[in-house]
């Protein structure tokens, strides 16, 4: 991966483990992304060129995940995306969503109480167990009222891989749908919408995906999007054949566009779909099964030597659980971003103060390697760990 690092200058001086909270940005992204803003400074651009790039971007993202370009919607960020999905479902009253809150983002939380007030839904929530979403509990709490099951393909914190597959097929007979949350796992692991068993996926581009705030996707399977009426329209998300200008007009009927296309609304983040194009050309041409053995390799051997130092490594030794996050710390020891543990906490500090970026999510320390990391990362981490440990500095 040496030729693939060269291209993140950000790797340079510091040792940047912090791709789920956002990934470093090569130089192909930033040239994609200057190219578009002299376009703008120099008036040269024109609008089919940007909204060819974002039909390129449509297209490269639905290839990394396994789906047809129509089956795949632009937003903003996740959150839009599983607001926009939740939203246009049919609810009725004492439907029920089933989720393992404490293992999501807060936004795949909130929304879910935000339409218990809207549409009178029960929110069901399964209780993580040893930092897994259980399959066995999600099981028990799914029957013929639930609607939606939703669940992070890699947890917010502290970061293992849920079993999808297993919870969909729960899902599946029991006649529900599957939302998945992406955020921490397109880019950097295989992440294909018919392995996985989702119906529903949601992803933004500034982390695993490599570009910038501001730009997302949400895949919807091709019938299930086109039994769902969205709850916000726009030109874009309409199909008006040949009279699809900004002065085309409606007649009061509503030619929706075809699969999930219909939830988009506009105008487009041209500039994040200039840089989401060039960042996905790049993943794909160094491969995602490349990238993901690179990433939990890695993972593995961060994981496996901070254990061997006798720091709590969350989930024991590197298993299948373990994709490119490491958590050291008491998992729910403490708040989005803090830690209970004193000795956490100073620990965070030595490594930052020698030049480590990291997160702290709820009461764990949170390592994430990216594809742009090698072992050097590795050994230092591990020895300014060891150094720490042995009460040095």
């Amino acid at each position: 991966m040496k030729e693939v690092r060269s291209l993140f200058p950000g790797t340079r001086g510091h040792v940047y483990l912090d791709v789920s909270l956002r990934g470093l940005v090569p130089t192909p992204v930033v040239e994609a992304a200057e190219a578009h803003l002299r376009e703008r400074l120099m008036g040269t651009g024109e609008k089919a060129a940007f909204q060819g790039s974002v039909e390129r971007a449509r297209a490269l993202l639905a290839k990394l995940v396994g789906a047809d370009a129509d089956e795949v919607a632009i937003t903003k960020n996740v959150s839009e995306g599983l607001n926009v999905f939740a939203s246009s479902l049919p609810w009725k009253p004492g439907d029920n969503v089933v989720l393992c809150a404490d293992l999501e983002h807060p936004n795949n939380v909130f929304l879910w109480y935000n339409l218990r007030k809207l549409r009178g839904i029960e929110v069901r929530r399964v209780d993580p167990e040893d930092g897994h979403v259980p399959v066995r509990g999600m099981a028990v709490a799914i029957d013929a009222r639930t609607r939606v099951v939703t669940v992070p393909h890699v947890t917010f914190s502290p970061g293992f891989v849920t079993d999808v597959r297993g919870v969909a097929d729960v899902a599946h007979a029991h006649g529900a749908l599957v939302l998945v949350d992406a955020a921490q796992s397109a880019g950097a692991i295989a992440t294909d919408v018919g392995a996985l068993g989702a119906d529903a996926l949601a992803v933004a581009t500034q982390k695993c995906l490599l570009s910038l705030y501001g730009f997302g996707f949400l895949y919807v399977r091709r019938d299930v999007a086109e039994a769902m009426v969205p709850s916000h329209v726009a030109r874009y998300g309409m199909d008006l054949g040949t009279d699809a200008g900004e002065t085309a007009r409606s007649d009061g009927d509503l030619p929706y566009a075809p699969a999930a296309r219909r939830f988009d609304l506009g105008n487009y983040n041209y500039l994040g779909a200039r840089a989401a194009e060039a960042a996905l050309e790049l993943i794909l041409d160094i491969g995602v099964g490349r990238i993901e053995a690179h990433v939990r390799g890695l993972a593995a051997r961060l994981a496996g030597g901070l254990l061997e130092l006798g720091l709590p490594v969350v989930g024991g030794a590197p298993g299948a659980h373990l994709a490119h996050i490491v958590a050291v710390g008491e998992s729910g020891g403490g708040h989005h971003d803090s830690a209970d543990d004193p000795a956490m906490n100073a620990l965070y500090a030595h490594l930052r103060a020698n030049g480590v970026r990291l997160s702290v999510r709820k009461g764990v320390l949170r390592m994430s390697v990216g594809v742009y990391n090698d072992e050097s990362d590795v050994e230092r981490v591990l020895e300014l760990a060891r150094g720490w440990a042995q009460g040095g500095s």
